[in-house]
């Protein structure tokens, strides 16, 4: 099947905040609809892709009344695996709402603040963390924190960069009440 949008997976998720999607080496992650990952036996692209034949859970006529769609957005609400889906019922009535072109710009504008904070401020141990402040966060929070951090990390090393930029992602996080990482 061609995919017309490879980077959001078939459930709803953005596969560019994943960590794995910024990995270099063989263990990286082209996402959901990658070969890599069409062969994982995900029971969502077994159903929307392998035998229906769309890209998206939100494209099924099902949808409403899919139980194991159903199951897995009840999971996401409170719990992670591998990646964050804190997100994942907000990014479903998102693409619901405003289809999923407009979904996709997001998630570009998404994937780029956090390849810029990833490029300034990866001390090889936050990535995930960076990449749940992506997925969590709001857009103009995230351009907040790249500023903040810039304007307060200059001349610094990498590791010292990286706290100054945890210290402000978990400052909005606090403000916001948001969570900051994978909730297990």
């Amino acid at each position: 099947m061609e995919f017309e949008y490879p980077a959001t997976g078939v459930c709803g998720l953005s596969c560019r905040l994943c960590p794995r999607y910024h990995t270099d080496g063989s263990s990286r992650c082209g996402g959901c609809k990658s070969p890599f990952r069409m062969g994982a036996g995900c029971p969502f692209v077994t159903c929307a892709v392998k035998k229906k034949g769309i890209e998206f859970c939100t494209d099924c006529a099902e949808g409403g009344t899919c139980e194991r769609w159903k199951a897995h957005r009840d999971f996401s609400k409170a719990r992670d695996t591998f990646v964050c889906y804190q997100k994942l019922q907000e990014n479903v009535t998102f693409i619901k709402s405003h289809g999923i072109r407009a979904f996709e710009e997001e998630a570009e504008k998404r994937c780029n603040l956090l390849e810029a904070i990833l490029a300034g401020y990866d001390d090889g141990r936050s990535k995930s963390f960076y990449c749940i402040a992506a997925t969590v966060l709001e857009i103009g929070e995230l351009e907040q924190a790249l500023a903040s951090a810039a304007a307060s990390s200059a001349g610094m090393g990498t590791k010292e960069k990286a706290r100054v930029m945890r210290r402000v992602l978990e400052s909005i996080a606090k403000e916001k009440h948001y969570y900051l990482a994978l909730r297990k």
